[in-house]
């Protein structure tokens, strides 16, 4: 069983290293966002309480989202374990994350914390582009859109910089992550379950030094 919480600031490339662990370890990426989306279209009762929430654009419940991680991670695929992706994002988070895993007799075996400082990750994030009717992420140093400007995964045109990919957003959120959501490592700490790996580098070289802290 290995649980594992994927953390660092957003742009740090959690994303990209949990979509490689996935196959890697055979394990699931749990995403609170992609799980809520999913529960909203099913027309579930939980679902309906999400709606509920978000359509008057409050932050949905704590409890209510444990109450979703709970029901995923008792499915078959995640009986070995999964990759926590966007929870916890505060200490009060950590902490019922603890307790909701204790009562499935599991714990956080590994926290992976991607280390980078803010300046790589405005380049990261003000590079990026999306294509809105697919997903698929370009960035414009690295794997630029191509000039027809149609999307090599779905052919559409509608590929662009995300309203929220600005550098003085990044900012803002890199604030906020280090005042809300860098305690966590200290909570996780003191039961040596905190690895901080470099995340500068290519891929490749990130996922090595992930799965050499996983053992």
């Amino acid at each position: 069983m290995t649980d594992i919480i994927l953390f660092g600031p957003p742009g740090a490339g959690k994303g990209t290293q949990a979509k490689i662990l996935v196959k890697r370890l055979g394990i699931p990426q749990i995403s609170t966002g992609d799980m809520m989306r999913a529960e909203r279209k099913s027309g579930s009762e939980l679902g309906k309480k999400f709606e509920s929430f978000m359509t008057q654009g409050l932050l949905v419940p704590d409890e209510l989202v444990l109450e979703l991680f709970a029901q995923r991670l008792q499915k078959d695929d995640a009986q070995s374990g999964a990759i926590f992706d966007g929870f916890p994002r505060t200490v009060a988070q950590a902490e019922a994350l603890d307790a909701t895993l204790a009562k499935l007799d599991r714990k956080v075996d590994h926290v992976i914390a991607l280390e980078v400082p803010v300046e790589p990750v405005i380049e990261r994030i003000t590079g990026r582009r999306v294509c809105l009717s697919c997903g698929h992420t370009y960035h414009m140093r690295y794997s630029p859109p191509p000039p027809s400007g149609k999307c090599v995964e779905c052919g559409a045109t509608d590929i662009v910089q995300r309203a929220d990919d600005t550098e003085e957003k990044v900012r803002t959120r890199n604030s906020a992550y280090h005042e809300n959501t860098f305690p966590i490592l200290a909570h996780y700490e003191p039961g040596g379950a905190v690895s901080r790996v470099d995340g500068i580098g290519s891929v490749e070289e990130i996922t090595e030094r992930v799965m050499n802290a996983l053992g």
